[in-house]
């Protein structure tokens, strides 16, 4: 998903939100500027008292767009259907507000307005509606946003992709190559376009192609974090979370990886920028006591600044606080041999010399993983999610071992809260699998309140 695509998105939220609130306000002065003569005025309702209510419908107004699917992301939506939505979405919200004024018993005084805000509303935000899929049109004619597109597959059906999307830049796509030959389907023919970061989605237009070299393509896009797209009728055994989209006419199929897509990226970076925000004020005195003691304790910085690798495999500094003695990295070299877990590429060993006396307690109890805190606001972790790994670590990463990189490691998960260090990497793996691929607000606050649970346990049994 292109941060285009999400900014476009997101700016749906408050634009609708304005457009609702001035249909309001337009009916208001109408019923009482411009038809006050036409239409007599037994009660003029305070227009402050007024303008407050309009702020509050609103938002309920939004909470019914949201359920109606305006807020949902797609690439290809047509007009009719999205304008259709609207309607719908605005009637309902009407309906909701007579219902409420009908069971409070309460006498309005003028019906016009609640007819005239509705239809305002409809006006309103259907025009910005309009507006803001023209200035994205307008984006991607001159190259802003458009997602890189190969394809793959030769077909009658191919052709009129191509010509679609090739004639048609305002779709927002552009086709950096086309694969022919099933033939030239292997790693080293799609590696190429990994590798110089060129390729957002990768679309398999013909229906007659090997199951097997479709799948290569799959498990292609699935490791490098790119969006999968098929033609229909393909792969009914792959269809419990796809969406489906239409292009110059054919429905192309698009298997999503992680219901993070989308909205609920947003969401999850929202609830993490809230909390961030709120630890690093609440933690900030706690933050200077631990300075102090790592001072006292041993030579070196307060912070260590560790090399991470984190989303679509960009890597990024880790903060923690310093537990170990300095250049306690060079040290390592010599420790493998002592490394107490062999399945797997991460680093693990009970009595690592490296760690200091305060150190041992700040890893117990996790508090050196605090400053962590500022990568989750700067937006590099999040507070959920995969353990971050080093370079080195990710280097020796299996094929199904990327997936854990297809969204922002956390500060906590669901391998932490299920056994931290006496899970074996493949058992990490896959509950943080299922993390991602049935991610949810509600499993993120689960496992947030479990985490100190399990820290506390820890050190009680130590």
């Amino acid at each position: 998903m292109r941060k285009s695509e999400l900014i476009f998105n997101a700016i749906l939220v408050p634009l609708d939100y304005l457009m609702i609130v001035l249909g309001g306000l337009a009916a208001y002065w109408l019923r009482f500027t411009t038809l006050g003569e036409e239409l007599p005025i037994i009660y003029q309702i305070p227009f402050r008292n007024y303008f407050l209510v309009v702020l509050t419908i609103a938002l309920i107004w939004l909470g019914i767009f949201a359920l109606a699917g305006l807020f949902k992301i797609k690439i290809h939506q047509r007009l009719t259907d999205e304008l259709g939505r609207v309607f719908l979405a605005c009637s309902a919200g009407i309906m909701f507000i007579i219902f409420i004024i009908f069971i409070r018993r309460e006498f309005f005084s003028s019906r016009f307005i609640i007819l005239a805000s509705w239809l305002l509303a409809i006006i309103f935000v259907s025009l910005s509606r309009i507006f803001l899929r023209e200035f994205r049109k307008f984006c991607f004619r001159r190259g802003i946003g458009r997602r890189k597109a190969l394809i793959v597959g030769k077909s009658p059906l191919t052709e009129n992709i191509i010509k679609a999307l090739s004639e048609y830049p305002a779709s927002g796509y552009e086709i950096v190559d086309w694969i022919k030959d099933p033939a030239q389907i292997d790693s080293f023919r799609l590696k190429k376009f990994t590798n110089s970061g060129v390729v957002d989605e990768l679309i398999q237009t013909d229906p007659g192609l090997a199951k097997e070299k479709t799948m290569t393509l799959v498990d292609f896009c699935d490791e490098n974090h790119i969006t999968f797209r098929y033609a229909a009728d393909l792969f009914d055994a792959l269809a419990t979370n796809v969406e489906v989209a239409t292009i110059a006419g054919i429905p192309i199929v698009e298997i999503k990886r992680t219901s993070l897509d989308g909205w609920g990226r947003i969401v999850k970076r929202i609830f993490d920028i809230i909390v961030s925000t709120i630890g690093l004020v609440i933690f900030s005195s706690l933050f200077a006591i631990l300075a102090i003691l790592i001072k006292l304790d041993s030579k070196g910085p307060v912070l260590v600044s560790l090399a991470r690798i984190g989303e679509k495999g960009k890597p990024f500094k880790l903060y923690n606080f310093r537990s170990m003695v300095k250049n306690a990295h060079q040290m390592k070299g010599k420790l493998v041999r002592y490394n107490e877990r062999n399945d797997g590429p991460l680093f693990k060993m009970a009595n690592d010399p490296r760690i200091t006396k305060i150190g041992k307690w700040l890893r117990r109890t996790s508090l050196d993983e605090l400053p962590q805190l500022i990568n989750v606001f700067r937006g590099q972790m999040s507070l959920v999610g995969p353990r971050p790994h080093e370079p080195g670590e990710v280097a020796r990463y299996q094929k199904h071992h990327k997936k854990l990189l297809t969204i922002k490691p956390g500060i906590t998960g669901m391998a932490q809260i299920s056994g931290r260090s006496d899970l074996t990497f493949e058992e990490e793996v896959k509950l943080d699998s299922y993390y991602i691929e049935n991610w949810s607000l509600g499993i993120d606050f689960q496992i947030l309140f479990k985490t100190p649970q399990i820290v506390l346990s820890r050190k009680s049994a130590c």
